[in-house]
């Protein structure tokens, strides 16, 4: 068949919807998922109660993989609607999508949480045009505030009487009071947390009333009521975690420290599931209590990530915007799968693939982003950096040094290239920058280098709980928080416990197998020997002594295969 044949067979595109249409057709796809989203959560209260850990962790990926799914299904009824655009690039299709985004802009500015409907647009109109850097033509370039219009369900119990009957008051109004193991201690063990706290603080009056968000927050099988303690002039933060055990559901923790509350809604965590009718007002209220946490990462934290990475993105431009200082290699060792770099005066680094690895490196690039997939997808046990994804970037290429400039050019090329005065990042990770935990501890006071140290322990032992071997347990790998807390982010060699193979190191037999150069003995692919971590860990002597007194368990391979064990006991 010739070319004309094929022309005359092919039917003619059918005539697009209009640009409202178009524009009211994404709206619909948005509220489909807004819908599912809120379904997926509010069955995490039934699995706190159920203890169904199986139904909770599916449902926890099943979220997170959501918005993907409804941005393609959005596509899909574009393309039936005849809205994409066969030729991009036509000043036809540019004029038909600056109308359709005018008129999503209209359609959705007075409602709330409008943030999230102008990410979702803007996800649909990237894959459309295949945008690099912004297109701010069909794009919405900026946050609003109409994400904070609504307002959060709060319960109020006034203290001033009794705080021990304010306390009982909060237990009883639980949706799963009934289930608490004693309600009676757990009066007592909350009222009695909240009266050292105060005792503490000799400034500080007792609380007169005590507000708390309705819906609670639930996350890897412990519930959370989150809220603060009003008292003369004075505001504490409060959370209380619970956890459901054999014997009921029982107080896990009392919070009041802003520091341990921050943490709770880190960028090292897992997703919180909670019901919020406005998230946006949700985020003012606990700004109002955690200043110093950036908005993205409560976004984030609160499930809403493509939020969360879309207000982390603008943060980043009004940054340099207002900054002039350059992008330079990120502090630490050089990495062989990735090079990292950040901007001094920001928080943030990027980690972009190299095109080929050093020795021993043996992973492969497709390999490397998927391993960054599952933990994106994992429980991180509040020890595992978010590592946000993010495609073709652009970043002004006046802004970086010329040496860095040099290696993602150079070493990077399938990711990196310059176009005119910016240079583009096809993929690469967003971090929180981490002060490196070998670097930290050659800095510290002794104190704080100990405490560290311990923390590192802390932190293998909390992703064990979790089925997570961080695979290079290299001190480089590993960060130190504002707060001293030790945070897993290298994620390039990570595994399931169940995907090693942790022996006990074979006794030589003679002087030479003793003092040969390379193992005397079979070593598999999967093999891990606990016992000669210690030497290649290059802790000073001193630091040495505290880890072993502490953590020297961590050191044998029975201790990994009794986390083994206890993490292949199917869930319930």
């Amino acid at each position: 068949m010739n070319a004309l044949a094929i022309v005359a067979a092919t039917p003619p595109r059918a005539a697009p919807c209009s640009p409202q249409d178009a524009a009211a057709l994404i709206v619909a796809q948005f509220r489909a998922y807004n819908e599912e989203f809120g379904r997926i959560t509010r069955r995490a209260a039934a699995h706190f109660l159920s203890g169904d850990g199986v139904a909770r962790e599916r449902d926890a990926v099943a979220r997170i993989e959501l918005y993907e799914q409804c941005v393609a299904q959005a596509l899909a009824a574009l393309r039936a609607a005849s809205a994409v655009p066969a030729d991009p690039d036509s000043g036809a299709a540019r004029a038909y999508w600056v109308a359709a985004t005018a008129a999503y802009g209209r359609l959705i500015e007075r409602l709330p949480d409008s943030d999230f409907y102008r990410t979702f647009f803007n996800s649909a109109t990237r894959d459309l045009f295949g945008t690099v850097g912004v297109n701010a033509e069909v794009e919405f370039c900026a946050t609003h505030s109409g994400r904070a219009s609504g307002s959060v369900p709060i319960r109020v119990y006034p203290a001033t009487g009794s705080l021990q009957a304010g306390i009982a008051d909060v237990l009883a109004d639980l949706p799963f009071t009934t289930a608490l193991a004693s309600p009676l201690l757990a009066v007592r063990r909350i009222t009695a947390e909240l009266g050292r706290h105060f005792e503490s603080r000799p400034s500080s009056a007792a609380p007169e009333s005590i507000e708390l968000i309705e819906p609670l927050f639930y996350r890897a099988g412990e519930a959370f009521l989150v809220g603060r303690l009003i008292g003369d002039s004075a505001v504490t933060p409060l959370v209380i975690a619970f956890r459901n055990g054999p014997t009921g559901v029982q107080v896990e923790a009392v919070l009041l420290s802003r520091n341990e509350i921050s943490a709770q809604f880190g960028y090292a965590n897992s997703y919180f599931h909670v019901d919020l009718p406005v998230v946006g007002a949700a985020v003012t209220l606990l700004r109002s209590f955690m200043p110093r946490k950036p908005v993205d990462e409560l976004y984030t934290v609160l499930g809403r990530a493509k939020q969360g990475k879309t207000e982390r993105y603008f943060a980043l431009r009004r940054h340099l915007d207002s900054s002039i200082d350059a992008f330079v290699h990120a502090p630490g060792e050089r990495g062989l799968v990735m090079i990292v770099f950040t901007l001094p005066s920001h928080d943030l680094v990027f980690k972009v693939i190299r095109d080929r690895f050093g020795a021993p490196k043996h992973a492969t690039r497709e390999e490397v982003m998927e391993r960054y997939r599952f933990v994106f997808r994992h429980d991180r046990a509040g020890r595992m950096v978010d590592a946000q994804e993010f495609r073709r970037l652009t970043l002004p290429l006046a802004r970086f040094m010329p040496a860095l400039v040099d290696e993602l050019l150079r070493g990077a090329s399938h990711s990196c290239r310059v176009e005119g005065d910016e240079l583009i990042i096809e993929h690469c990770y967003i971090e929180r920058r981490l002060r490196p935990l070998n670097l930290f501890l050659r800095e510290a006071e002794p104190a704080a280098a100990e405490a560290a140290v311990v923390d590192y322990g802390h932190a293998l032992r909390d992703l064990a709980t979790t089925n997570i071997f961080p695979g290079d347990l290299l001190l480089k790998n590993f960060g130190v928080t504002r707060h001293g807390r030790v945070i897993f982010y290298d994620y390039d060699e990570v595994s399931l416990l169940g995907e090693c193979e942790f022996r006990d190191l074979p006794t030589a037999r003679s002087d030479e197998e003793e003092t040969a150069a390379e193992p005397w003995f079979y070593v598999g692919p999967r093999d891990v020997f606990p016992e000669q971590w210690l030497p290649f860990l290059a802790m000073p002597g001193s630091l040495r002594e505290v880890f072993l007194a502490r953590h020297a368990e961590l050191l044998t391979a029975r201790w990994w295969r009794a986390r083994q064990a206890e993490v292949s006991r199917p869930l319930k």
